[in-house]
């Protein structure tokens, strides 16, 4: 079965593709580079798994999203996809069975981390994995012009030099023209094929609001709204506090954030995908690789650093086409720190030759070390240890990330495994003497097929259902079976891992490129710039300002964002004016001053006077909560 159709059917059940889709999948097939500027919701993957289960040989995704690729491949293999990941946090054992299954052509898709394509093991197999395909998932990545510079990125040329002829698919979701050149060059796909999807969302009424009271006007918004929706906030801590708040105002919420663990992360967005709790509030890497179609609302709470993030965030509104709402809130303070945001996420070098010192003694690395290997990276523990401030520190490994001297993971995720290293007489002698750590021993012996070989995945929580005990006795007789030498047991782990790529130097002898890192800091400082422009526009279409940063023409007005439903005051008749309010309220029961005219699209003074006259003349009632609505004799 190698008709596209059939495979798109068979196993994501589409019926056809979605715009520019199909032509991409034909130019990749027919052996040709291929560049995709696919926005959010455009379906970027199905561009290269579609031909990845045609082409004989195997697929490469390389992508710097380690959730997303265990993710994706965890769906894929729920198809009946053979596909499997190599990223941080995996045992050298590991690396080389998934090599040697793809050597053997045991595997379609392998999902690649761009650390690893330094790695000797990497390296040594490639010439030997029949390559049919690679795919550059966020391939902006590999642009210093754009939003998320990773100098990993720029070793993709590798796979090339070993397999000239092998097609390279580039994909993003938000690149300007600049960062589009700058992909084709660094990845040598000067013939590639180019196909761009416009930015143009005309299902979105984007709305820029000034807000003193954010928290009030959300809650305000998803009492009347009680659809599905997503708040963006720019801290951990904010999530927690606002979903809290939201949850005392009977609105059923949920925080979502990288600190939080696994098991609740997983059952918050099954949660939320199943709408048994509406509204996520999360930081703003939740989303990616969700295709939710009915979001009809994304709010910013806190402004976001850029227009790319900005543009990718909201597109997770409605994807199913339907008229749905992107919301972004503003304050002063926002401004200030969006000015203030160059300064702090590049500080002075002397402060990186600090905290790189800092690094090498907290991973003890001695001078002279030259290391490719993991690290586990307990943040606050390294910030602590060292008295350092979280914020100039956090910007500080970042940037010596984009160096090229570590790769830092923000979350790896590491399964619990079990391995029996004991023979079978020393278990029957367990069996006879230690009856709890017996029960368990057979239950793994039950359910885990040649344990005796090799490191088998326990799902801890399975294991306790099974034996029917308490998940935390399960583990706590898992230490004990691997302090007995019964089992080598490593629990789960999840956390920052970071990955040094560099000959160790002293810190005071650490050589940094600084026209690069000045280059990244004004990139920085335009990208910010144009944010605060954006939000503060009082003269011009958003929509208009959007595309046109992403170098699509566009109309002066779209008719869909606050600044183009103002500009209808100017020829409305306004005799007509009362009765559509009343009607919006009897639809709605309450609306904000705000939101009334925002869905009037008049927004002006003489609009405002109007509602005021409707209040003094008892036509509309204004709520404690400063809420309008009708009078009851008139609702």
């Amino acid at each position: 079965m190698n008709n596209k159709k059939n495979i798109l059917k068979t196993y994501w059940g589409f019926d056809e593709f979605r715009d520019l889709q199909e032509e991409i999948i034909d130019t990749v097939l027919s052996g040709n580079d291929c560049v995709a500027l696919l926005p959010t919701g455009g379906g970027k993957s199905l561009c290269y798994q579609v031909p990845a289960l045609i082409l004989p040989g195997l697929t490469i995704v390389v992508s710097p999203l380690i959730s997303l690729m265990q993710d994706q491949v965890f769906h894929l293999k729920q198809k009946g996809i053979e596909a499997d990941f190599l990223s941080s946090g995996l045992k050298q054992n590991e690396v080389e069975e998934i090599l040697d299954s793809a050597e053997k052509g045991a595997i379609k898709l392998l999902y690649l981390s761009p650390e690893r394509l330094q790695s000797k093991q990497f390296k040594d197999a490639l010439p030997y994995l029949n390559l049919s395909l690679v795919a550059v998932d966020e391939a902006h990545c590999i642009s210093q012009w754009g939003h998320d510079f990773r100098p990993e990125y720029l070793q993709i040329n590798s796979i090339r030099k070993v397999w000239k002829n092998t097609p390279i698919i580039a994909l993003t979701a938000s690149a300007t023209e600049k960062v589009l050149t700058d992909i084709r060059q660094q990845l040598q796909l000067e013939n590639a094929h180019t196909f761009k999807k416009s930015f143009e969302r005309a299902n979105i009424n984007y709305l820029v609001q000034y807000s003193e009271n954010k928290n009030q006007f959300i809650i305000q918004h998803f009492l009347r709204n009680k659809q599905c929706g997503i708040i963006y906030c720019r801290s951990r801590r904010r999530t927690e506090e606002l979903s809290l708040l939201l949850k005392q105002n009977n609105i059923n919420a949920a925080a979502y954030h990288a600190g939080l663990p696994r098991e609740t992360r997983n059952l918050v967005q099954a949660s939320w995908m199943k709408d048994e709790v509406p509204v996520i509030v999360a930081t703003t890497a939740f989303g990616m690789g969700i295709d939710k179609p009915d979001v009809r609302t994304v709010i910013h709470f806190d402004a976001p650093e850029h227009l790319e993030a900005y543009y990718q965030e909201t597109g997770r509104a409605g994807r199913d086409g339907e008229q749905s709402e992107a919301i972004a809130l503003y304050n002063f303070s926002d401004i200030e720190k969006l000015e203030n945001s160059t300064e702090q996420y590049f500080p002075p070098t002397e402060y990186l030759r600090k905290v790189y010192q800092c690094v090498c003694d907290f991973l003890q690395i001695p001078t002279g070390t030259e290391l490719r290997d993991y690290f586990d990276f307990d943040l606050n523990r390294f910030l602590l240890n060292f008295k350092l401030e979280a914020i100039p520190a956090t910007h500080a490994l970042r940037i010596l990330a984009q160096e090229g001297l570590w790769t830092l993971s923000e979350s790896v995720f590491r399964p619990a495994t079990v391995q029996f290293v004991a023979d079978r007489q020393v278990l029957d002698d367990i069996n006879a003497r230690y009856p709890m750590e017996a029960l368990v021993s057979t239950g793994l012996l039950r359910l885990f097929t040649g344990i005796f070989h090799y490191p088998a995945i326990v799902n801890t929580f399975l294991l306790a259902r099974h034996l029917n005990m308490k998940k935390e006795d399960v583990e706590r007789t898992l230490i004990q079976l691997h302090r007995m030498n019964i089992i080598a047991y490593e629990q789960t782990k999840e956390g920052p891992q970071l990955y040094f790529h560099h000959y160790r130097v002293p810190g005071k002898d650490l050589i940094l490129d600084q026209k690069r890192i000045n280059t990244l800091r004004e990139n920085h400082r335009y990208r910010s710039e144009k944010m605060i422009a954006f939000l503060q526009n009082k003269n011009q279409c958003f929509n208009k300002l959007l595309l046109e940063y992403f170098g699509e023409k566009s109309p002066d007005y779209c008719k869909h964002c606050n600044y183009c439903l103002g500009k209808k005051s100017q020829n409305v008749d306004f005799r007509s004016l009362p009765t559509t309010i009343i009607h919006l309220l009897k639809l709605e029961q309450s609306l904000s001053l705000n939101e009334l005219i925002f869905r009037l699209g008049i927004e002006s003074a003489q609009t405002t006077a109007l509602i005021r006259t409707m209040i003094d003349n008892q036509i509309l009632s204004l709520t404690e909560e400063g809420e309008l609505t009708l009078p009851k004799s008139d609702s």
